[in-house]
């Protein structure tokens, strides 16, 4: 693939005119989540400015908590503007931790990946906290969210791993077509680091059940990176379930009720 074609598939070609009237309905959403869940906001799980949390909690018997990683392309957003995602899960007795991390170039992507998985025992001890479980999770998150929550997956817990499952919503899992595109002004990655930091070469057996999830209106590259790390998954000998939603865009994506209920299913 050109570095032009790169860029097509993974950038310009995800655009939509819709994108900026949807966002805005998304803030709203959010606003109203908040007011009427009440959920605890900017908790810390490290000493960087954005290392924060917000936790929202059902009222009835927990079956377990979803953190959540935003888009953004390791670059932008914030877990402001995904906060309407939580009623639908919270309804199904999800409690779900929004989870902010930092952003390069400020970090390096490994700084950014690294930084991560201190919002995983921070999460799960704040559930504890609450009497909401807290002995594992499942991880999730949408486009670079979704990359993070596979590498949390594969990560190296030193003992039982706090991931329970993962729900990878349209993400990136083989990085290296981003190197020649304008998204790597700010990833700074070379072949090296996009090598160790594509969760795809990394897969290995004993991974926890997966989720990889792609709209079906999304580009061919978007639709195939799903589909080869479903397929990795699997080879690895693993359980991993591959979801397209028909017509989905990146974005109209997060209003699928199909993708939400399968996400819900990873709690049993």
């Amino acid at each position: 693939m050109s570095d032009a074609e790169a860029t097509a598939q993974y950038l310009t070609g995800q655009m939509h005119p819709h994108h900026g009237p949807l966002l805005e309905a998304f803030q709203r959403e959010s606003d109203a989540a908040v007011a009427a869940h009440h959920p605890a906001l900017d908790l810390r799980y490290g000493p960087h400015p954005r290392q924060a949390f917000d936790l929202f909690v059902g009222t009835g018997l927990a079956r377990g908590t979803l953190a959540w990683f935003h888009p953004g392309y390791w670059q932008a957003r914030d877990k402001a503007q995904f906060r309407f995602l939580a009623p639908g899960f919270l309804a199904r007795g999800i409690d779900v931790a929004l989870v902010n991390y930092p952003l390069c170039p400020d970090v390096t992507l490994v700084e950014l990946v690294a930084a991560t998985r201190a919002a995983v025992p921070a999460v799960l001890a704040e559930a504890a906290r609450r009497g909401r479980g807290g002995t594992a999770l499942v991880a999730a998150g949408h486009s670079a969210g979704g990359h993070i929550a596979a590498e949390l997956a594969l990560s190296d817990w030193g003992g039982a791993a706090p991931i329970a499952a993962v729900a990878a919503w349209s993400g990136v899992y083989d990085l290296a077509p981003l190197l020649g595109t304008p998204l790597n002004a700010k990833l700074r990655l070379d072949t090296d680091t996009a090598r160790a930091l594509s969760p795809i070469r990394g897969v290995r057996p004993g991974m926890p059940p997966a989720l990889f999830a792609v709209g079906g209106a999304e580009t061919a590259a978007f639709r195939d990176q799903s589909a080869a790390m479903a397929a990795a998954w699997r080879a690895a000998g693993n359980t991993a379930d591959l979801l397209v939603v028909p017509g989905a865009d990146h974005f109209t994506l997060l209003r699928s009720d199909e993708l939400l209920g399968a996400t819900a299913r990873l709690f049993g």
